[in-house]
């Protein structure tokens, strides 16, 4: 049997990461609502402890992403495992913290969150991309990344921490501002934005492969 190369082990170690930040998060989230958790936050900061060692691991597991790349590429290592783990790893890191964070948890983020609207349109964005690629590779076919949805991506991850750490250090002049016009949440509107921009073209360029082919007779 062949052995895991190191990218791929990387791919796996943010799949773990995600499982361990998860855990994590609903541990602090139970002990939140039962009045366990205590006040948490860093002097008169907006971070609380439980929300710097989410940014942490979720930063950490990010930056796995660009090193399995990385050294996939560099080495010549470019497996059909890892083509298959390392978006799957990606997808589950990023959806599950916006769907875990389209809650506001105050023993974690504060009242910093992120809308739910945003969150159903990214996911759904996501499943059809996915399907549309998976139809795709059915019949020999590859579905081409587009410039925007590496940019969500992009958003996506920088926007992240930010929710995690409470909107810091953005909530030192914004504190007194609407919720839906902070930093933090004009990043994930802009990661909407583009992922919807992405799943239309996506949609529009590849639909074709939906349509069932003429059979030879």
């Amino acid at each position: 049997m062949k052995k895991i190369n190191l990218p791929t082990k990387i791919t796996i170690s943010r799949i773990v990461l995600v499982a361990v930040l998860l855990i994590y998060l609903g541990i602090c989230t139970i002990l939140s609502l039962n009045g366990q958790l205590g006040d948490q936050y860093l002097g008169n900061s907006t971070i609380t402890v439980p929300g710097l060692v989410a940014a942490i691991i979720f930063i950490v597991a990010s930056m796995t992403d660009w090193l399995d790349g990385y050294l996939a590429r560099k080495n010549d290592q470019v497996t059909t495992l890892g083509k298959f783990l390392d978006p799957i790893a990606d997808k589950m890191l990023v959806n599950s913290m916006l769907i875990f964070f389209a809650v506001p948890v105050a023993g974690i983020s504060g009242y910093v969150f992120v809308p739910a609207f945003c969150v159903i349109l990214m996911v759904l964005r996501d499943l059809i991309v996915d399907t549309l690629r998976f139809v795709a590779a059915q019949k020999g076919k590859v579905v081409a990344a587009n410039i925007f949805g590496k940019l969500k991506t992009v958003f996506q991850m920088i926007a992240l921490p930010f929710i995690m750490l409470g909107d810091f250090p953005f909530s030192y002049f914004d504190a007194d501002w609407p919720v839906w016009v902070r930093p933090s949440m004009i990043m994930i509107y802009i990661a909407t934005l583009m992922s919807v921009i992405s799943g239309v073209i996506y949609v529009i360029q590849n639909g074709h492969v939906l349509k069932e082919e003429k059979s030879d007779e």
